[in-house]
């Protein structure tokens, strides 16, 4: 028997702690200058959000000063941050998108 095999033997799967990973909200922020159909383009591409669940949210981010998009393991909230800078970059808006721990 290997060493390795004999240190585990005895132990059973509740002998270890399994952590979830932590989640983040992705949070479009309020502006006055991007358009309702340009934060609706975002919240349905990057987001993967219905016409309706988008336009919600939009409304949200206008009336409140931000909407929930989703809430994600820390490296896809990073990714879906990135997406939203960079095509607000291109089309030449200030949308921000901002991430915090759940």
């Amino acid at each position: 028997m290997h060493k390795l095999e004999h240190e585990f033997e005895n132990e059973t799967i509740e002998d270890y702690e399994v952590s979830s990973p932590k989640l983040y909200k992705v949070l479009l922020l309020n502006d006055d200058y991007s358009s309702m159909d340009f934060v609706i383009k975002v919240l349905m591409s990057i987001f993967h959000h219905s016409f309706e669940k988008a336009t919600d949210i939009m409304l949200s981010v206008h009336e409140r000063g931000s909407g929930l998009c989703g809430i994600y393991t820390h490296e896809i909230a990073e990714t879906k941050v990135a997406h939203v800078r960079k095509m607000a970059k291109n089309e030449k808006f200030p949308l921000r998108a901002i991430m915090e721990e759940e």
